[in-house]
């Protein structure tokens, strides 16, 4: 498997594609989109952030799950994400 060069991105950066990559509704190319990372990339940066044991853990889930993959998805429209994801700035 060759290497992927990726830019350097913030801690927030970092930690939004993590949360990407984990939610199950978010295809790997909305992450492409946003980020620039394909799904090779996007593994390659998961197995560098995660402990060993979670990141199988993240791989087992996300292997041939359909909703991973804008275009097997079995639905075309919906949320871009749920009312509680985004947390800031709520006490």
């Amino acid at each position: 498997m060759s290497k992927v060069r990726v830019r350097n991105f913030t801690e927030e950066e970092l930690s939004r594609i993590v949360e990407m990559a984990w939610e199950d509704r978010t295809p790997f190319e909305a992450i492409q989109t946003q980020f620039g990372l394909n799904e090779s990339a996007t593994i390659q940066l998961m197995r560098k952030q995660m402990k060993l044991s979670s990141f199988k853990m993240w791989r087992e889930r996300v292997t041939g799950r359909t909703s991973k993959h804008a275009k097997i998805r079995s639905f075309t429209e919906g949320r871009a994400y749920a009312p509680a994801q985004y947390k800031v700035g709520r006490a």
